[in-house]
């Protein structure tokens, strides 16, 4: 095969969290009624009405905060669902609830003590939101227009046009910014939200006035309607992370960037064994 015959395709994907598909991946909740009353068939649950019944009163007393800091143990056989059901709770109470499944032999390990892996797990399974206030730029795009030197060696350049239902402007885009518009495949119709502090795109959807610019669309598309008001306004943005996240970040130098590493925070075995090695020669 020649060497011109070769093609390399990069893409650029956004660093999202992967779910593992297992036996329980498929269920979206317990499957109960306004009355509490398990369907024969819902979300992904059949069977053990009774439990899932009595899954949706723990539930409800969760989300009035009848018991905040107690624990809920679900006894039973093996194979009856105990770890269905408390999937199913997590999926009911939303995504923001940290859901931790894990094995009984993922807790034997040699690099890591049954404590320390349970106490990642615990951790794993609490989270904390933390809110912050930032200015953002948000519209619909109007038209996007990328000036590309013909050298190649300068930076990118263009031009912006956002509106609401009030204002339109035109803003002046540097290299960082195009780069981010590219990533994030902004056309025109799209409505976004532009971080100012970190330059961060984010696409909420499409505009509802351009519904029809296409006739097929994809299960992903989502329409909104165009914001209203300022472009410019201030937003609380809520920030959902485990208590293990925050352990990552704080045991890596490169910080936030921990998260996508797979790195658990545990000194490695052979770590401590070099280590324990030059303190004995020393």
């Amino acid at each position: 095969m020649a060497a011109s015959d070769i093609k390399y395709n990069a893409e650029v994907r956004d660093l999202t969290r992967i779910e593992r598909i297992g036996a329980h991946s498929h269920i979206r909740g317990l499957g109960l009624d306004d009355a509490l009353e398990a369907r024969v068939v819902s979300q992904g649950m059949v069977g053990q009405t009774k439990a899932r019944k009595a899954a949706g009163v723990i539930l409800n007393m969760i989300r009035e905060g009848k018991i905040a800091g107690r624990a809920v143990l679900l006894a039973g056989q093996p194979g009856t669902g105990k770890t269905a059901i408390a999937m199913g709770m997590a999926k009911a109470l939303g995504e923001e609830t940290p859901f931790a499944m894990m094995a009984a032999s993922e807790i034997f390990s040699l690099e890591m003590s049954k404590t320390e892996a349970l106490t990642q797990a615990f951790r794993k399974a609490i989270g904390v939101r933390i809110k912050e206030e930032s200015e953002i730029i948000e519209g619909e795009v109007v038209e996007v227009e990328i000036d590309r030197p013909e050298g190649g060696s300068a930076a990118k350049q263009g031009k912006l046009t956002l509106k609401t239902t009030e204002m339109e402007t035109i803003y002046d885009l540097g290299a960082k910014m195009v780069e981010s518009l590219s990533k994030e495949k902004v056309a025109a119709g799209d409505v976004i939200a532009i971080d100012k502090a970190s330059g961060r795109v984010t696409k909420l959807g499409r505009s509802f006035a351009r519904s029809r610019d296409y006739d097929a669309m994809g299960p992903a598309t989502k329409f909104v309607q165009c914001p209203e008001g300022e472009l410019q306004k201030r937003k609380e943005v809520v920030h959902v992370v485990s208590l293990h996240e925050i352990d990552v970040i704080n045991s890596r130098t490169q910080g936030f960037m921990a998260l996508f590493s797979g790195d658990t925070g545990e000194i490695r075995g052979e770590v401590q064994t070099l280590s324990a090695l030059v303190t004995h020669s020393t």
